[in-house]
């Protein structure tokens, strides 16, 4: 009976995220399926066909397969070094660099287009990479080389010394105890680092938009051209059809691999060795990593102080008006408030959703039955994570248009798509730390004659309050970037910070582009702020998907 009960109090605890994500999640979804299948109540193959055949289409889909594959590749070259040195030597400001490698993957894909596009502009233009398939492959993978830090960096640092110290001892080399041990126990993150980074790559929105435009497109920035100028729908549909089950077969994968290579199932968190002249060249290539990430932001710094004569903040000081031309509605000052106001909601709704859902999947299962319901809803939450922001922000277009659910004008409504992003983060970041929890502080406390929830505030609330205000930072800074799904949700009259910038770009002008790049610079130094008091918390899991 108390098995019984225990699993209504687990199931309890889900009915309410659950009910979220059917309506805000399944529907918009199911309302794509029946874009893209069906015609007057019937099933009709024809339309993927016919969308599939198509020659951009085609095109689309090997442009997108190969840069996410050059990108990712790019990406693990960069990472791997940077996690070894990241998270097992010991070097002064390491906690400050560490912060600063994981801010391009919070950075809005909107400023990391444009910040690539004035570096290639400005002071790389000798090079003829602007607007080339190399500099979207190189914004994609500035963007992602933080997920292979932090993913195959976390299982690093958390790897048993022991069996390589008993291979050196009888008499490996340093290269043979790395390919014999340390590569064999890193290869399922590196797996998983690599299919997520692909993911990501393949859905890098901003940047190829900035970088590509229309010449070169990928899935996702086809799906946005589709549905705003050209209105194919059904093309869009089927598109994003596509892209979900290639998405949700890679999450698959990873998250299989995750389940081998967790890190909390493994021994604490071995000691940082100190910095040696053996380490002396991946130290120089970490360093080199460093000024590349530093180069585009520093160049976007530099652009957005240029003004007609010389230097100046004049781009800063046009950020209250709504810009030449009237190039917007509102002035950025306006959005920067909008965006922070609507990070903040998105913040509280995904910490709402994730909170219970983290403990029923972070708690040690006493029954099979229980373990498949973990199972169940820790995959299930993880979907959002498994479709594109463009493809969410479609759904709830064509689904949440009509009685009684037409959210068309709900100030709610974009919110609601920036949590559903968030959630899989958030959810990630607290469920390792709840998993670490000794089970026996919980069975002393229910031996005392505490519930569930006496048990959670007790036991677990005082574990995870620090993970919980890392993951709160996360989703906030995720959230306040977020381009894909806004682009299509924004009120006019109400936009974000990314989508004023894209409108800027959009409109000619020198006033207009200085102060997209002021913009740019004003959005990044928020989430940079954000993503240093995080990585104060050091909360290994945030990040590590």
């Amino acid at each position: 009976m108390s098995s019984l009960r225990r699993l209504l109090t687990l199931a309890a605890l889900a009915v309410g995220p659950l009910v979220v994500l059917a309506i805000f999640f399944a529907l918009p979804i199911w309302g794509m399926v029946t874009r893209g299948l069906f015609v007057d109540g019937a099933v009709d193959l024809g339309g993927i066909v016919e969308v599939m055949s198509r020659p951009r289409t085609r095109r689309v889909l090997w442009f997108t397969l190969w840069s996410a594959g050059a990108a990712t590749g790019v990406a693990l070259a960069l990472g791997l070094p940077a996690a070894y040195v990241l998270h097992r030597l010991a070097f002064p400001g390491r906690g400050v660099v560490r912060a600063l490698m994981i801010v391009p993957f919070v950075l809005p894909t909107v400023v990391v287009g444009i910040a690539f596009r004035q570096l290639f502009a400005g002071p790389l233009a000798g090079l003829g990479l602007d607007g080339s398939p190399v500099a979207i492959v190189c914004g994609l993978a500035f963007f992602n080389v933080a997920v292979v830090i932090r993913v195959v960096g976390a299982t690093w640092e958390s790897l048993d010394v022991r069996p390589a110290q008993a291979a050196a001892a009888l008499g490996a080399s340093p290269r043979q105890v790395f390919a014999t041990v340390t590569w064999p126990a890193l290869r399922p993150a590196v797996v998983s680092a690599a299919s997520v980074v692909f993911l990501f790559c393949a859905s890098g929105f901003g940047v190829v938009l900035m970088l590509g435009g229309l010449r070169y497109s990928t899935v996702e920035t086809e799906i946005y051209l589709l549905t705003t100028q050209l209105l194919d729908l059904r093309a869009a549909a089927v598109l994003s059809l596509l892209q979900l089950a290639v998405v949700t077969t890679l999450l698959a994968i990873a998250a299989r691999l995750r389940a081998v290579a967790d890190p909390t199932q493994r021994r604490q968190v071995a000691q940082p060795r100190r910095v040696g002249w053996r380490q002396a060249p991946i130290l120089v290539g970490v360093a080199t990593l460093m000024l590349l990430v530093i180069a585009p932001m520093a160049t976007l710094v530099t652009g957005s102080l240029q003004v007609s004569g010389g230097w100046g903040l004049d781009n800063y000081r046009a950020l209250t008006t709504p810009g030449a031309s009237q190039a917007l509605v509102v002035p950025v000052s306006h959005a920067l408030t909008t965006s922070l106001r609507i990070a903040g909601q998105a913040t509280v709704i995904a910490l709402t959703l994730a909170l219970p859902i983290a403990i029923v999947a972070g708690r040690r299962a006493r029954t099979s039955t229980e373990r498949r319901l973990q199972g169940v809803l820790d995959g299930l939450f993880m979907l959002p994570l498994g479709v594109s922001a463009v493809t969410l922000g479609f759904g709830f277009l064509i689904t949440l248009n009509a009685p009684p659910l037409d959210l068309r004008s709900s100030p709610w409504l974009v919110p609601l798509a920036q949590a559903l992003i968030a959630l899989p983060l958030v959810v990630r970041t607290l469920v390792p730390v709840l998993q670490g929890i000794d089970d026996r502080q919980r069975q002393a406390a229910a031996s005392l004659g505490a519930g569930l929830v006496r048990r959670v505030v007790t036991v677990d609330l005082p574990v995870i309050w620090k993970p919980l205000l890392a993951a709160s930072g996360f989703a906030f800074a995720v959230s306040l970037g977020e381009f894909g799904a806004t682009s299509f949700l924004a009120r006019a009259g109400d936009p974000t910070m990314p989508v004023v910038i894209y409108r800027l770009i959009g409109h000619p002008g020198p006033m207009n582009y200085g102060m997209a790049l002021a913009a740019s610079v004003v959005l990044a130094a928020t989430t940079a702020v954000v993503m240093l008091a995080v990585e104060r918390l050091r909360v290994r899991s945030v990040g590590a998907l």
